[in-house]
């Protein structure tokens, strides 16, 4: 790619970015949401997380691997269980970061 092109698909990205995010709040209160679709919307934010972090954690090694010698798949469900519990995302950060880096060193 050239130079122009790169600018033009950086503008491009921009634009379309500024566009989708500007409309909600261009729309204002002309446009309602169901209350069945904003509460389906709740989890949205939560499921486009596991889509990102999950087929990262179920990979070891460069392969596919749901087995317990998978360590950052051993991280995440502990990480998992420790804000179910607790509600603490910085304690659930430490907690995941804590098993894996132990995994890593001692196992």
């Amino acid at each position: 790619m050239s130079h122009f092109q790169i600018w033009v698909a950086l503008a491009g990205m921009a634009l379309v970015t500024i566009v989708t995010r500007a409309l909600f709040l261009m729309a204002g209160e002309r446009v309602s949401v169901p209350d069945r679709l904003q509460r389906a919307l709740r989890y949205a934010p939560a499921a486009a997380l596991a889509a990102i972090i999950l087929p990262d954690l179920m990979t070891w090694q460069g392969h596919f691997s749901v087995a317990p010698g998978n360590f950052k798949l051993v991280a995440g469900a502990v990480a998992m269980g420790f804000y179910l519990l607790t509600r603490r995302m910085v304690g659930m950060i430490a907690a995941g970061m804590a098993v894996y880096t132990g995994l890593r060193l001692f196992a």
